[in-house]
């Protein structure tokens, strides 16, 4: 087995295959780089949505549970892709979307990144100079603002350039200072804590309730599934060897911790909403504003702590993954040229986003909307997965990387219209059901009595969709691998052999090669 690279040394690796020789993370590297990556201001933030809404505490923490747990159940068995097949969950779609149909992995990779990125860099750079100006003076300004979010535009497109180790190292901090963090505000508001803040909504049979307690379980469920389509970016140098339980039980435990960022956005928004309520006004809310309002003094430096270490840790894994992905669409690019252009490309939406288009609250109703897309693409991957029984072929996912044609999953001119269009389907039907008062309602967001279901649409017209499809138009024999195929049949179609844009043939390329 080599040496690991030094920690300095810039990732050479794209998304071809990683060889077996380069794979030693393990499990635990991926449950830190997964949770480093939520333990951070942004989950609080999404954690402030059911008091929000209008939900008492305890009404806030069972939907909080629901969500995180509900999430964490879609989200882990996403995980098995990087170490199975080397490579990340884009790539690997390759055999259940086809060949060219891949892209929707890395186009929905990339608006998510830019999305998720947004709110890090929001939510910290404010937090940032709202602590430094209350600790140091430091004046609230556009200039300042800039200045912060510059900083950590700046450091995370650092820490991505350098690649996946030199990012493993940054979650190791980072899970351990800001859980510390988080736990040492715990002391600074526990004497304002009350568990029995009422809400809107003395009882489960008050009108609106239930629309409220949907909306902020799906908020918060958003936040594993987000992380869907990065998960084999940090997976694939697991080896392959290792136990898929191991490794799913690591994404698993990686969203159940964040249950600690969750409560600490819950507990102290129900805080914020008795003692500074114009923070929590629904028409105009600044969760990390009436944080800093209601914080002891000794804890405005640890809030710029927490503040820096979110927004590297979670900047860093949204755009990691991003920057990979798009050397492979576009070939011409580097991982690090692509990287370096997704991150300028992030940056000047994060700044056109705060100072030009005020976009900066909204910005999460647009990362519900790429969730409710998203949703559906995941349950097919797994789905296929289980039908293909873990069985894939590493020469025909690198296919599109490689500028070639055919191979096993080339399916119709390189489209499986079986896998896109039950997610082409469930997405669109998804949209239509969502339901997010004053930003965004679907043409059918208000069948549920104001309840957003767009998420569980999604999911059961995906599952549904795609496993009656392979039932009545089977896949060919081929690509289910030599133990055929579970739950669905297989057609005798043949398979056209690899070839370059051209036609010529081309040889088989080796295993990690």
């Amino acid at each position: 087995m080599s040496d690991s690279p030094a920690l300095t040394e810039v990732e050479s690796y794209g998304v071809e295959r990683i060889p077996d020789a380069d794979r030693s993370a393990t499990p635990f590297d991926l449950f830190r780089v997964a949770f480093g990556g939520a333990n951070t201001f942004a989950t609080c933030v999404l954690g402030a949505f059911p008091i929000l809404f209008g939900l008492s505490f305890w009404q806030g923490l069972a939907a909080t549970l629901l969500g995180v747990v509900g999430g964490s159940l879609i989200l882990a068995p996403l995980a098995v892709f990087g170490p199975c097949n080397g490579t990340n969950n884009a790539v690997s779609s390759s055999a259940h979307l086809g060949v060219h149909g891949r892209i929707v992995g890395s186009f929905l990779s990339l608006l998510t990144a830019i999305a998720f990125f947004s709110i890090s860099v929001w939510s910290s750079g404010d937090a940032l100079v709202g602590g430094a100006h209350r600790l140091m003076g430091v004046e609230q300004n556009d200039g300042v603002f800039a200045l912060a979010y510059g900083i950590f535009g700046l450091l995370v497109l650092t820490v991505c350039v350098y690649g996946f180790r030199f990012m493993l190292f940054v979650n190791k901090i980072a899970v351990v200072a800001a859980s510390t963090l988080f736990i040492l505000g715990f002391f600074a508001f526990v004497g304002d804590f009350d568990p029995g803040y009422q809400g809107s909504f003395p009882s489960a049979s008050t009108a609106g309730f239930w629309p409220a307690f949907i909306g902020s379980a799906l908020i918060v469920l958003s936040n594993p599934v987000s992380f869907g389509a990065f998960l084999g970016d940090w997976a694939r140098y697991i080896p392959a060897d290792t136990p898929r339980r191991k490794v799913v039980t690591a994404a698993f435990a990686s969203q159940i911790a964040t249950i600690l960022p969750f409560f600490f956005g819950l507990a102290t928004a129900s805080i914020i909403a008795k003692k500074a309520a114009p923070y929590m006004d629904p028409a105009a809310p600044n969760y990390v504003g009436g944080l800093l309002a209601i914080s002891p003094g000794w804890y405005f430096l640890p809030v710029c702590l927490l503040a820096l270490i979110g927004g590297l840790s979670t900047g860093t894994t949204s755009l990691y993954g991003t920057g990979l992905d798009f050397s492979s669409v576009f070939t011409r690019f580097s991982r690090v040229q692509a990287t370096l252009f997704v991150g300028v490309l992030s940056i000047g939406f994060i700044f056109l986003g705060r100072f030009a288009a005020n976009l900066s609250q909204s910005i999460s109703t647009f990362a519900t909307l790429i969730i409710t897309c998203t949703a559906p693409w995941m349950i097919i991957m797994v789905l296929g997965y289980v039908t293909r029984r873990g069985w894939y072929d590493p020469d025909s996912l690198q296919v599109f990387n490689r500028r070639q044609r055919g191979g096993r999953y080339w399916f119709h001119h390189g489209w499986n219209w079986r896998g896109m269009g039950a997610w082409l389907t469930a997405a669109v039907l998804a949209l239509m059901f969502v339901n997010v008062p004053g930003q965004f309602v679907g043409p059918l967001g208000d069948l549920a009595d104001g309840a957003d279901i767009s998420l569980p649409v999604g999911l059961a017209t995906a599952s549904l969709l795609y496993l009656t499809m392979l039932w009545i138009f089977p896949e060919p024999r081929e690509v289910y691998g030599p133990r055929g195929p579970r739950l669905v049949r297989a057609s005798d179609a043949p398979v056209p052999p690899i070839t370059t844009e051209t036609g010529a043939p081309v040889p088989a390329v080796a295993e990690g090669a």
